[in-house]
């Protein structure tokens, strides 16, 4: 499995479904000549990419980049999700990610003492 762990979460096996769904409908579409179907095909992979923002933004998606191994589950919700991720564009596109963005790049004060830290001791 890949350390990213891509897809493999309740949004993105939702909107490949129906994302699948709506691209047989535009191939059948295209296959018998109707407009109908093409562009009822085209509403539904539409449709799959506002299910799967609104998953997203609702838990059941993933930030991006690495997750710890215990969240590798299909079913195992995001609880961070309501802040938004911070390099996350849909999240950003929902006005979430800048919050969480602020926090990652604040300044946090550091404590300067006149000790020095111990030598690492040397292997004899």
């Amino acid at each position: 499995m890949s350390q990213y762990d891509e897809g493999h979460t309740v949004a993105g096996w939702t909107g490949t479904a129906i994302a699948t769904i709506g691209s047989a409908v535009v191939g059948a579409g295209i296959c018998m000549v109707s407009a109908v179907l093409i562009t009822g095909g085209l509403g539904i992979v539409a449709v799959s990419v506002l299910i799967t923002w609104g998953l997203h933004l609702s838990g059941w998606g993933k930030p991006p980049g690495v997750r710890p191994r215990g969240q590798w589950r299909m079913g195992t919700r995001d609880l961070s999700a309501r802040d938004g991720h911070a390099e996350c564009w849909s999240c950003r596109l929902a006005g979430r990610g800048r919050r969480a963005a602020a926090r990652a790049t604040e300044a946090v004060p550091v404590v300067v003492t006149g000790e020095q830290e111990p030598a690492v001791a040397e292997a004899r």
